[in-house]
Formats: C-alpha cells, structure tokens, sequence
C-alpha cells in the first residue's frame, strides 16, 4: 500500500472578519480536499504538546511519529543535518535568520522590522554570511549558508541554556526584551550588524527598496538530533519532499530520502507543480511513503498575507493534491492524509499549539459526508488525537 503525506505548514486559521467570518481554508475553493473529506475521515489533531513552544519542528515531528517530548532537541541541529552539518555532542546549533533591524543607535533601541529581509535571495544571503565568517573570524564559532534568509550558526561548546526569541514573533516589537540571554551570543548579534548595515549588498537592496539583512538573529538553538530510522519504525521505504532545510533535516535524521525540487522556495511564489511530480515520481521509484511538506501558507501567516494565504491552500489543492491522487489511483490500494502541522494565524502573525484538521481518503472508502473540508467541519466529526504521533500510528497502519 502507497502512504502519502501533504502538510500544509502553517494552514490552520481562526475565522476573519474580512473573509466573511470563515478562515483561509473556509474560504478557498478546495475541490481536492473536500472529496476527501466527503468519501473518507476527517477530524482534528493536536502535534504540539503543552510542555513545548509551538513550532514546525516539534509540529512535523509528531506529524511523521516522533515523540517530540523525546526526539526534539532544538530545531537547528535538525536544519544542521540537511545542510550536510555535523555536529559534535558539544556543537550548539542555532538557527540565523538574517533581519531587518530599524536604524535607531543603540542596539537594544531598534525595532524588528522583517524577520526575513523581504526574503532576500540565497545568492545574497550567501555573500552576507561569507563576510561575517571573513570579518569576525571568531574561534570556535561559524555561521553556514543555506536557502534565503535561513541561514545556520554554529558554537563549538556552546551553552544550552541560552533563551532565545524567534523573529518572526516580534515583527514590528522592540528588541530589548527579547534579546539573547547569553552575553557572548549578543555581541555577535550587535557585530554582525556593524558589517552587514554597510554591506555592499545591502546598500543595493536599499536602493531597489527592498528592506536590508543588517542584522543576524538567533533562536531555535540545540544540541545533534538522532531519530530511529523510518522504515524500521514503519515498514515503509519513505522520502521527504520540502524546500526548507527543517523539514529534510528531519528526513535526513530518520534516513528517508529527501528529494529536492527545483523552483522549491518555501514562500508563497514556490513550484507546487514541480512537487507534485517529484511526489508521483517517487511513487513510481518504488518508495512506499512520500512526505510532501509545503511551507507556503505559513509565511504567508507570519506576514499577514491574508489573500496570498487562501491562494497558497488554493493552489495545494489544485497542483499537488488533485495530480497525486490522480497517479494514486492507478495502484491497488493507498492512503492520503492532508493536515496543518500547527496554526499561523494571521492575527497574531506566528505559530500556536492549537490543534488543526486533517483529512484521511483511502481508495474505495465511499462516505457520505455532505461538508467541505474546513476547521470547524473537522471538529464537528467528533474524531480528535490528543497528539500527532498517534494520528501518525493509526495512518500508517
């Protein structure tokens, strides 16, 4: 039996006002899914457990069948291992995210302005971070490229205790509250933007209007994740389709094959089209389990794209899922599950624990559900999982 998984990072909403009471899924035509939902089960599921912070890492995690009470050792350490990384048993791993800082003297006075540099592209982020490395040339600590502003810091020896503020929870918040807890961890920070403020790049993004990366920002820091290998667990020869580093680190991690697609962002403007091929190609290669991870709704969430955010579920629906479960017809017998790993509401503009809807369609089910796939149809059914990693047990059974 083929098993397949598309996550919609980020979907799950609260109802808005100016999309007539309904949330971005209420409101997006989504024909794929709501057959789904219709002909098979649906229900709401909780990945992020009350004793962790609600991010992607924990969410997807749960989502594939890793306890992340167990397994979650930091965020950035996963990241790590999809960049090709390793990490020592005393190597702190922290994510670097490249930001806009707003231009007021003093450090602590500033105001995050953009957690992601207008999404500055990978070629530039690249160019910023070899002249942090070239500048500060710092013993025992380096900073890795990686795919737009996601960029990696690494601490030989680091501490673990250090607290650490994601950017994306304090767009538009002054930063002198939310600042690194270790003082060494600081002053890198204040460093990093004395260089990049002046840098080259910058000062030509400045001129096309586009928000600088002056400053680096670190959160989501831990120590080397180590994940029992997939098909042992499940039975199933298993591949991640995704565009951020998080998500194939994961795979990385459970020894699944991770396929990358070309024109895969990890924004709004992604190649949906591109990762329902390298899906239905996987199929055929002979994987049993194919994890296709879209990070679109998300950003859409942290960046209050509300019109951008029922585009992006939209064209999941359309390109990805519908070709899918078209290819997945063809084979005796398969499973497809769509699901949010956690909400992004664009209210609050970053993540929740709250839990969100998923939907199950096995070949041959034939239910007579006469409602659209949305979070309140979900909860109606009455189905919940108080966490992902059973949800992820029953669907892979």
């Amino acid at each position: 039996m083929k098993h397949v998984i598309i996550l919609l990072d980020g979907m799950a909403d609260y109802p808005i006002p100016d999309l007539y009471g309904k949330t971005p899924l209420g409101y997006a035509n989504t024909p794929n899914m709501d057959r789904m939902f219709q002909k098979g089960t649906g229900g709401m599921v909780k990945n992020v457990p009350d004793s962790l912070a609600p991010g992607s890492a924990v969410a997807n995690l749960s989502v594939l069948g890793y306890n992340p009470e167990k397994y979650f050792t930091g965020r950035s350490p996963i990241e790590a291992a999809s960049m090709g990384v390793s990490l020592k048993d005393t190597d702190i791993a922290a994510r670097c995210n490249l930001v806009t800082l707003s231009d007021e003297p003093v450090y602590e006075d500033k105001t995050l302005i953009d957690y992601c540099s207008d999404e500055i592209s990978t070629q530039e982020a690249k160019v910023l971070i070899e002249a942090l490395n070239k500048e500060m040339n710092m013993e025992g600590m380096l900073f890795y490229p990686g795919i737009s502003y996601r960029r990696l810091f690494v601490w030989s020896n680091g501490p673990s205790d250090m607290l650490l503020t994601p950017p994306h929870d304090i767009t538009g918040k002054n930063i002198n509250n939310r600042l690194p807890s270790h003082p060494v961890a600081l002053e890198v920070m204040k460093k990093s933007h004395e260089i990049l403020k002046k840098h080259p790049v910058n000062m030509a993004r400045l001129e096309k209007g586009l928000n600088p990366a002056n400053s680096a920002w670190f959160w989501g820091a831990g120590k080397k994740t180590v994940l029992p290998n997939f098909e042992s667990k499940y039975g199933k020869k298993g591949a991640v389709i995704s565009a951020v580093d998080l998500v194939q680190g994961i795979g990385v991690c459970a020894d699944m094959a991770v396929i990358k697609v070309e024109g895969a962002t990890g924004n709004f403007h992604t190649n949906y089209q591109g990762k329902a091929q390298a899906c239905i190609q996987a199929l055929k290669d002979g994987y049993d389990f194919v994890f296709v991870h879209i990070e679109a709704p998300d950003e859409c969430g942290h960046r209050n794209e509300m019109m951008n955010k029922v585009r992006s579920i939209e064209l999941i629906d359309e390109k990805i899922i519908g070709p899918v479960i078209s290819e997945l017809e063809g084979y005796d017998d398969y499973k497809i599950m769509a699901l949010a790993d956690h909400p992004t509401p664009l209210s609050l503009r970053t993540h929740t624990r709250d839990a969100v809807p998923f939907v199950i369609y096995q070949k041959g089910d034939v239910g007579n559900n006469q409602t659209n796939f949305t979070e309140e149809t979900a909860s109606k059914t009455g189905i919940f999982y108080e966490k992902g990693t059973l949800l992820a047990d029953a669907f892979m059974k």
